[in-house]
């Protein structure tokens, strides 16, 4: 008979003792403990096992545990007496900065400091002996969600030193989700702030601790080590690029298929694998996420379950306030292709406004992009990756994101998508100066006013929603100038020409699941091909709006740009042609 899956459980010992649903993740307990690290900062993405992993180290290592490791009992650690005894023989702190999402610094400060605050409540009894001397627990009860940055840098080592003390035994300290303050830090903007608290506490806990014997920190991303890290050179890193404990994290092809065939889903393991695989580590490929895996065994029905889990504030924001070239690059990506790029393991959240490669850094350590083949650049001595999206369930995210960027003017928006297939330019003037007018503020990247932000950053955005909205009814393809400050986009209906091309293969079931595919289906088949040049008003060179918009059209007749579509067998007489000139928030189509 199946186990019945349990969701949402980080409490290992109470996965086992109900006999839920698991996979055994228990040697990752073996290689940390023989790989003889002082300190290990692994990062996965979210959801991928990490809190879960980092109960069973505890309740495998604790002294409070010493007498349930029958918990362990059915597995793999089981089986050598050495780890039989080591079980229970540790103190350990356990800790998680998950909750961590203030949008104040002084209100990120306090909930760290209660943390903490709350892990000595559980040692209350280090207060009743002879353990501590006086001048110590006067110390200790200063320990407040209210304490002195003294205090807080202070108070992981010092509470190494109390529970040493009373065990006779060097600590294991477990520090969870250690980034997530780091996050939204940046996102409300007191990343300094938090970094300067952050690290004397790093430094005191992790690196001048002569009480510690091991420690692991998780989280999402590796915050770059001038940030939080500065004095902590014994850190070892693994991350999603790293081949030590690739498979601890998430469930590999084998555990998955088993688990489908466990609960007599053999058929759909294609099924599976085209919207949850993907994930790479180091070197072992088709890990799969572990959280839709789950949801899927439960309900046998396909969605994009990890990709509901987080608002993705951070994401979308980095895309939608985006250069150029990062809106593009998306296109590219959106379209099934793959880009090479350098990789920076070390993620410097102040460089994201700044350093393209610092956000796809942060993308491929999130899990939105996979990494595929690599290579090292000779000239800069950089390693450079392949990256794509990393299956369908992230489209999907995407195409979610990018849809919320117009939700406010949805219904204009609509209209113009309307208008558009119509061949209305009236109405598309009309709902799309609507669109600009409402949206345009939300492109800019918040250093400086909206109203001098570079226009190409809304129509860029613009195109990525025209994207996402008509991929079910057109191959959409685009030819990028934009030094030259114009864009060209180029919408092939999909049915009209037998030999046609379509730029989404592969990617094509997950950008439809949206409220866009159903509304423009019925126009399958019907649908003339468009041709939209996008051209920035030069008052230098042009003195009207329609000056811009002529010169655009006058590019579509001299770069003959219909003849791929007349190539295909597509009628000039279904080929439309428009021009969109911008000027700041205004529009002119024609």
């Amino acid at each position: 008979m199946a186990r019945v899956v349990g969701l949402g459980h980080q409490d290992f010992g109470q996965l086992m003792k109900n006999n839920l649903f698991y996979i055994d993740k228990t040697r990752f307990i073996k290689e940390w403990w023989e790989a003889q690290d002082a300190v290990t900062l692994i990062t996965r993405p979210r959801r991928f096992g990490k809190t879960l992993n980092m109960s069973m180290v505890e309740q495998f290592f604790s002294v409070e545990y010493r007498e349930q490791g029958g918990i362990f009992g059915n597995l793999s650690i089981w089986r050598e007496e050495k780890y039989r005894r080591l079980q229970g023989t540790h103190p350990v702190i356990a800790l998680s900065f998950a909750e961590v999402k203030e949008v104040t610094f002084k209100d990120a400060r306090k909930k760290l400091c209660q943390i903490i605050a709350n892990l000595y409540n559980r040692y209350d009894f280090l207060l009743e002996g002879q353990c501590l001397n006086e001048n110590e627990k006067e110390a200790y009860r200063k320990v407040t969600d209210d304490m002195e940055n003294y205090m807080a840098s202070g108070s992981l080592k010092a509470l190494s030193g109390y529970l040493s003390r009373y065990y006779g035994k060097k600590v294991i300290i477990l520090l969870d989700e250690y980034d997530t303050p780091m996050q939204e830090a940046y996102v409300y903007g007191y990343w300094q702030e938090l970094a300067e608290f952050m690290r004397g506490m790093f430094n005191a806990a992790f690196k001048t601790n002569p009480y510690l014997e091991k420690a692991i920190m998780t989280g999402i991303t590796r915050v770059g080590k001038e940030s939080i890290f500065s004095d902590l050179n014994n850190l070892t890193v693994v991350t999603t690029v790293s081949d030590l404990y690739a498979d601890s994290f998430g469930f590999t092809e084998e555990e998955v298929f088993a688990a489908l065939d466990e609960y007599g889903m053999e058929d759909r393991k294609a099924l599976v694998k085209s919207w949850y695989d993907g994930f790479v580590f180091g070197n072992v490929r088709d890990i799969y996420n572990p959280w839709s895996v789950l949801n899927y065994l439960r309900t046998g029905k396909l969605s994009a379950y990890w990709a509901n889990t987080s608002s993705n504030s951070l994401v979308g924001k980095l895309i939608q306030e985006g250069s150029i070239d990062i809106k593009t690059t998306m296109e590219s990506l959106l379209e099934g292709n793959v880009f090479r790029t350098q990789i920076d393991e070390q993620i410097v959240f102040s460089q994201l406004d700044t350093d393209e490669s610092a956000v796809w850094s942060l993308f491929l350590a999130s899990g939105y992009l996979k990494a595929g083949e690599h290579r090292l650049n000779e000239e800069s001595g950089e390693e450079e990756y392949c990256l794509s999206l990393t299956n369908k369930e992230v489209q999907i995210m995407f195409n979610k994101i990018i849809r919320g960027w117009f939700a406010g003017t949805a219904s204009a928006y609509n209209d113009f998508v309307k208008a558009l297939l119509a061949g209305d330019t009236e109405a598309m003037n009309c709902y799309m100066n609507r669109v600009a007018l409402a949206t345009f503020s939300s492109f800019d990247t918040g250093k400086k006013p909206s109203e001098d932000a570079e226009p190409e950053r809304f129509y860029h955005g613009f195109v990525l929603g025209l994207m996402v909205e008509l991929r079910e009814e057109y191959s959409i393809t685009s030819n990028r100038e934009s030094g030259f400050r114009r864009y060209d986009i180029m919408l092939e209906p999909k049915g009209m020409a037998a030999g046609e091309c379509s730029a989404d293969a592969g990617n094509g079931q997950g950008a439809g699941n949206g409220q866009g595919a159903g509304r423009l289906n019925s126009m399958a088949g019907k649908n003339d091909a468009i041709i939209i040049e996008f051209k920035v008003h030069n008052s230098r060179s042009e003195k009207t709006m329609q000056d811009t918009v002529e010169a655009a059209l006058r590019q579509i007749e001299e770069r003959q740009y219909e003849t791929v579509l007349r190539e295909k067998g597509i009628p000039a007489d279904r080929i439309r042609k428009y021009g969109f000139a911008f000027c700041g928030k205004e529009v002119l189509i024609g």
